[in-house]
């Protein structure tokens, strides 16, 4: 939960916008603690969302925040909920709908034609930068579709982000009406509950297709990541964009090693491979082999 500091007092006249000085120390910070880059452009956009923080946590101004975080020692507590309201959430339900397309009749096949054994799960799915968990409900509806239709095949997902407040939306698997308005409506009425309150305009996923998927926090900027390797199809789609060419290079590199040799790699459609030595093959849009 979040720090409160005191009661909040006025703010001093000019302090409620950041300084050249405040906002170059916080794009530093969050580009290090998260890789994502805070150019000058967006320094309306912080002093925004920053301003609630303020409210949560009861400092009075944006000047005293930042003294708070690199005068007093504030980051050893706040620098989770700093990323949570620095961090961009878009996300939808069957999002690049071609990737789900291609993993049903390209991707899955192949895997099962060289399924491993054993009594665990035959398929094991990360979704990277899950967000509130539209894409790894959508990949446990897909598999769930296709596990009907072929007998199989078993599968986990895991799915993280760097954002506390995202994944306690994702836990909760409860969204607006509207956002699973992508869900095919057959699809949907297999796996998405409506609110007996028809009024609170809210939906939520079934649990035993919740069930199928574990979120955890990861920050791809760790030295090393909590997570399994092996993993026969990792998502990580629209979060490269938001990270220079050397970051880039370091996590796709990390997600490769996690990666078993014959698994595959989605990004996002607006993301490309171009100039990275690594050990993937295309084999569809922003879809990779492992070799």
């Amino acid at each position: 939960m979040s720090q409160t500091t005191g009661p909040a007092t006025t703010p001093t006249r000019g302090y409620d916008r950041l300084s050249q000085r405040n906002f170059q120390r916080l794009a530093t910070f969050i580009e290090g603690y998260s890789g994502i880059k805070m150019p000058s452009t967006k320094v309306t956009m912080v002093e925004g969302r920053l301003r609630r923080r303020l409210r949560a946590t009861g400092i009075a101004d944006l000047k005293q925040y930042c003294d708070f975080l690199f005068e007093k020692d504030g980051l050893a507590s706040e620098a989770i909920h700093l990323i949570d309201a620095m961090t961009t959430n878009k996300t939808e339900f069957f999002r690049e709908p071609d990737h789900f397309r291609f993993l049903a009749d390209h991707v899955v096949p192949r895997l099962m034609s060289t399924a491993r054994g054993g009594a665990g799960p035959s398929l094991k799915i990360w979704s990277a930068a899950c967000s509130t968990g539209a894409e790894p409900y959508t990949l446990a509806m897909v598999l769930a579709d296709l596990s009907q239709q072929i007998s199989g095949p078993r599968y986990a997902i895991t799915a993280t982000d760097i954002s506390t407040e995202v994944l306690d939306v994702a836990v909760s698997g409860i969204y607006p009406e509207a956002m699973v308005a992508p869900v095919p409506s057959e699809i949907r009425r297999r796996y998405v509950l409506r609110s007996k309150d028809r009024s609170r305009g809210l939906v939520r996923i079934v649990p035993d297709l919740r069930s199928t998927v574990r979120f955890a926090r990861l920050n791809l900027m760790d030295a090393t990541w909590p997570v399994e390797r092996e993993m026969d199809i990792i998502f990580c789609r629209n979060i490269l964009i938001y990270f220079d060419k050397e970051t880039q290079q370091a996590v796709l590199q990390h997600l490769t090693d996690h990666l078993r040799v014959g698994g595959f790699l989605f990004l996002g459609h607006s993301e490309t491979l171009a100039g990275f030595q690594l050990p993937v093959e295309p084999v569809g849009p922003t879809v990779f082999l492992r070799r």
